[in-house]
């Protein structure tokens, strides 16, 4: 599957070996193992090993990730070192504030990056994170962006807007993948589906979960919408090139390539 079809993008603790054995059963699109805030810091060094080890038994047809500890902390480079030998398809990075830390990471372990933007410091960086070498996509951190940016949890996502809206044009312009924040009440479905609906509307192409719970909403509502899809089939086949009119409305090349990424897309999930 290509990085910018995932839908449900499930972060486990690569500490946990039942959590991760339990992924291979599950309907995300990429696992994660979590080096970071899921592992206390004097389990870092056995949770690389558990993650290099689950990572080559694989997991199946998911997209395979490790996000390791962030640039300047005790464990980093060890786990830059590893990922170079490692059997994973992207290295996620938590906290960049600049693309220097992208293409060190990337230099290191010669694996594609998923950086993370996690401070209005990164928000701000995140044009030229984007554009730089060795970047697959970025993850939005939207607990700790909302602390840094002094918002209150209860204040939902508005404080976000401009932040959401900012990352998702600087991968727009670098045409790469980009990926919204996990949700934490796990209890709240309605909420859960109303911030991907509200996610899937700022142009993400999935989510980020905490909890495999989430995963059957994520893909729902990240995959293409069935009356969508159908129209999408109609245009490409309708379409015979310029400026013409199409079921009341107006299209042109540039409709007839969105319509073919959309009907890719659902390809590619239904696969």
């Amino acid at each position: 599957m290509l990085l910018r079809h995932a839908r449900s993008l499930l972060f486990l603790p690569a500490s946990n070996p039942r959590a991760i054995a339990k992924a291979r059963t599950l309907a995300c699109d990429m696992v994660m193992l979590d080096l970071e805030d899921a592992v206390p810091d004097g389990q870092k060094a056995e949770a690389l090993a558990g993650a290099l080890a689950a990572l080559g038994e694989g997991f199946g047809p998911r997209l395979a990730a490790v996000r390791i500890n962030m640039a300047g902390t005790a464990s980093h480079g060890a786990e830059m070192v590893a990922m170079k030998g490692a059997r994973l398809d992207y290295v996620v990075l938590p906290k960049v504030e600049s693309a220097r830390q992208v293409s060190d990471l990337f230099s290191v372990s010669q694996k594609p990056v998923i950086a993370m933007i996690e401070s209005a410091a990164g928000v701000l960086a995140a044009r030229e994170i984007a554009a730089a070498e060795g970047t697959a996509a970025l993850f939005m951190g939207t607990n700790d962006l909302r602390q840094d940016l002094g918002i209150p949890a209860s204040a939902g996502r508005a404080g976000l807007s401009l932040a959401l809206q900012s990352v998702v044009l600087a991968a727009r312009a670098a045409r790469i993948a980009v990926f919204d924040g996990v949700y934490n009440r796990l209890e709240d479905e309605a909420g859960f589906e109303a911030e991907c609906t509200e996610g899937h509307a700022l142009g993400f192409d999935g989510k980020t979960l905490i909890h495999p719970n989430q995963i059957a909403v994520a893909n729902r509502l990240f995959r293409p919408d069935a009356a969508a899809l159908a129209e999408a089939r109609r245009l490409v086949e309708a379409a015979t090139g310029g400026a013409e009119r199409f079921e009341g409305r107006m299209i042109e090349a540039m409709h007839v390539e969105e319509a073919r990424a959309l009907i890719a897309r659902a390809a590619a999930v239904e696969g």
